[in-house]
């Protein structure tokens, strides 16, 4: 059963959420999972996975980004949030609170959507022993599946952001989308570019001087846990260039891409949120189980599976851009 629980974010912010705990065996701790949402997805919609996930052996921890869900204490006008906060400071706020308050236990991720970008923005997620993602990718217009792109594009980088300009935040639940939205979220993703660290933070610098999202951007190959990212062939986010994109900055990780089209278990359609329907418990979530119970692929995969190894930071000074492409950040960052 599970527990509502709080949770201060790494600058005070309280976030709510929801714990299932297992009885504590010092000889033999057993592993806690963290379930990232999908932007303004609440935490809710994943109970009955996690619930799953912790009768085969987890402590299981679902929380609320700010401003969402259990999370939500004000009107959203007056809320300065975007996506760098739902990691730097919430997911960051959430790893110090099961590391404290499941000692010793291995710390595993299952992100959804944006819920995987988010992972390489806390400074802890280092210490994460393996990842699962479904559709994880940071809303690049481009890689929209495309048949879908135009009305993607104008759903969410034309009326979103209009909205969020006009209203202050997007009521996003009225219009039937998702949960109401932060405005500083909704300008992230409307103005999403090719590499996220172009994007978002624009003008604002660490104290040693740095553009601060060039050190987000850094901060990605710190971590180390092997990483399983599972794309939908029919879903129009997670096509195979967005999946890429965002596995381009986990330099520090084992990276397996698999690809499954619906039919491949008997059906005509999975698209972008239906890995987490209890209706797939027997057909799909098991690939999330295998993968953090072992780290080991699929060793008969339902669809095409890619490997990347971890990259070699002494080829590349210690990072995998090119350094002529920070020198021209820098530079245009410099000019303005």
């Amino acid at each position: 059963m599970a527990e509502p629980i709080d949770i201060r974010a790494a600058d005070g912010y309280p976030l709510g959420g929801f714990a299932w705990r297992r009885p504590c065996d010092p000889r033999r701790p057993h592993p806690v999972a963290v379930i990232n949402a999908a932007t303004s997805v609440r935490c809710r919609y994943y109970a009955r996975f996690a619930d799953w996930l912790h009768g085969h052996g987890w402590d299981v921890v679902t929380y609320d980004y700010r401003g969402i869900g259990e999370s939500r204490h004000c009107g959203l006008r007056r809320l300065q949030a975007d996506w760098i906060d739902w990691g730097q400071h919430d997911f960051e706020g959430v790893l110090q609170y099961v590391t404290w308050g499941f000692p010793g236990q291995p710390i595993d991720v299952v992100g959804h959507s944006a819920g995987g970008f988010v992972i390489g923005l806390a400074e802890s997620a280092h210490r994460v022993r393996r990842i699962f993602t479904m559709g994880a990718q940071y809303a690049y217009w481009r890689d929209y599946a495309p048949a879908a792109r135009r009305a993607m594009f104008l759903r969410w980088h034309v009326a979103m952001p209009l909205l969020a300009r006009v209203l202050g935040y997007v009521p996003a639940k009225r219009l039937g989308w998702m949960e109401d939205t932060p405005k500083g979220v909704a300008l992230d993703w409307a103005r999403m570019g090719p590499r996220f660290e172009g994007t978002v933070r624009r003008g604002r610098e660490t104290q040693e001087g740095e553009p601060e999202a060039e050190m987000l951007a850094r901060r990605f190959g710190q971590v180390r846990a092997p990483i399983l990212a599972l794309g939908i062939e029919d879903d129009p986010f997670g096509t195979v260039p967005a999946l890429d994109r965002l596995l381009d900055y986990y330099t520090g990780s084992e990276r397996h891409h698999l690809r499954l089209a619906p039919a491949a278990i008997g059906q005509a359609e999975i698209g972008h949120f239906a890995f987490f329907h209890e209706r797939f418990r027997e057909a799909l979530w098991p690939l999330a189980l295998d993968w953090l119970r072992t780290g080991e692929p699929p060793t008969r995969p339902l669809g095409a599976l890619t490997h990347r190894p971890a990259d070699d930071p002494q080829a590349t000074g210690g990072t995998t851009w090119p350094r002529a492409w920070w020198r021209r950040r820098r530079r245009r960052y410099q000019a303005r």
